[in-house]
């Protein structure tokens, strides 16, 4: 009996940091957004002309976030705060191309043979390798379609399986470039629904 709730303890665990990391970068987009209109309205300066300026920062926050392994890094809540300002489709492309790019690195950590994976992640690790022996790159698109905080593993088993590299990214840009989009939309509408937050 002991064991059994010992067990089911760290899964616990982990569906509350998840929902815990999703309500805080929820939290963190509303205010970088906020602090974007209000900067806007303070300064009486139009930030749409500085897209261009937005989309790379975008890029770039975006690969920096997707290239920590196991360490999930806040571009996405810029990402979510930047599409209630600029174009949400060139958000979308920016952030799931810089993303894609981004997890390259646990690819190439699972090519070379160095998994870097800690027993509690194990389990998921060999679930990620069944998928891909079975599904192919269609398994590393479907997960990439979710929001999955360790996609890492499953660009550490696409490296393991010696899948090329540029079917790998490619399979991970359409499924990351859809999912932030739709996210980015929903996101978008959300702040025009409550648009007296950011004014």
């Amino acid at each position: 009996m002991a064991t059994e709730k010992s067990a089911k303890t760290p899964e616990k665990n982990k569906w509350v940091r998840e929902i815990l990391f999703i309500l805080g970068m929820l939290v963190l987009s509303a205010g970088i957004a906020f602090l974007l209109y209000r900067f806007q309205n303070i300064y009486d300066v139009s930030l749409r002309s500085y897209g261009w300026l937005a989309y790379i920062l975008v890029f770039i926050l975006s690969l920096l976030s997707s290239a920590t392994i196991f360490v999930p890094a806040p571009g996405l809540a810029f990402t979510l705060a930047a599409a209630t300002v600029w174009n949400p489709l060139l958000v979308a492309i920016a952030a799931g191309t810089g993303d894609a790019i981004g997890e390259l690195t646990s690819y190439w950590v699972g090519y070379i043979g160095e998994r870097m994976i800690v027993d509690e992640h194990m389990p998921a690790y060999r679930k990620a390798v069944a998928w891909m022996n079975r599904y192919g790159i269609w398994a590393i698109f479907g997960v990439a379609l979710v929001p999955v905080l360790l996609f890492d593993l499953v660009g550490m088993a696409a490296g393991a399986l010696k899948i090329r590299w540029w079917r790998f990214l490619l399979s991970a840009w359409c499924g990351k470039l859809l999912r932030i989009l739709l996210v980015t939309c929903l996101w978008q509408q959300a702040a025009v629904f409550i648009g007296g937050w950011f004014h």
